[in-house]
């Protein structure tokens, strides 16, 4: 058996790997092209979005909050773990937001030593305020789109994300 020989040659420093062919090429290319663009305009939507809740934040904080709400108090580590970034940049978040009166600490009910952080009253109505306004843009944004093509472009778009879970960069 002859394995199907590549018809492009990989960059420098990448080596060519089973099923790397033009069409595979080509539509990678533009998947990248796309989800280049998607993010570009989500940065910008994620801007708005944070200066609804409020005019100070930054849009990564967004996400923080989110969690806390979905999840409610958690300690500053496991904030760090759910989202997958650094100790350090949550926690600066975290204080930004506590400063702006959206998130409160408070001694953890399980260890006295650490802090559990949780949304604030003003912070669930600014945030919930920021999501009605959200859900809203997107409704007037897809409003021409079927159920169907919006259910199938989610569920491509969680099989990406897992895709991102599996570490292979």
């Amino acid at each position: 058996m002859n394995a199907k020989p590549s018809t492009t040659e990989p960059g420098p420093g990448l080596a060519a790997y089973p099923g790397d062919d033009a069409d595979t090429d080509a539509a990678i290319e533009a998947l990248e092209q796309q989800l280049s663009m998607l993010w570009r305009r989500a940065r910008s939507n994620s801007y708005k979005v944070a200066r609804r809740v409020h005019p100070d934040m930054e849009p990564a904080a967004y996400g923080l909050l989110v969690i806390l709400q979905r999840e409610g108090s958690m300690r500053l580590t496991d904030i760090a773990a759910s989202v997958g970034v650094g100790k350090p940049s949550v926690s600066r978040q975290i204080a930004m937001l506590e400063q702006l009166g959206l998130v409160q600490k408070e001694a953890d009910p399980l260890d006295g030593r650490a802090q559990s952080i949780s949304l604030t009253a003003a912070g669930t109505r600014q945030l919930e305020a920021a999501q009605t306004a959200r859900k809203q843009a997107f409704h007037q944004l897809m409003e021409d789109w079927e159920v169907e093509d919006l259910t199938r472009l989610g569920t491509l778009i969680a099989q990406l994300n897992n895709t991102y879970t599996k570490d292979n960069w």
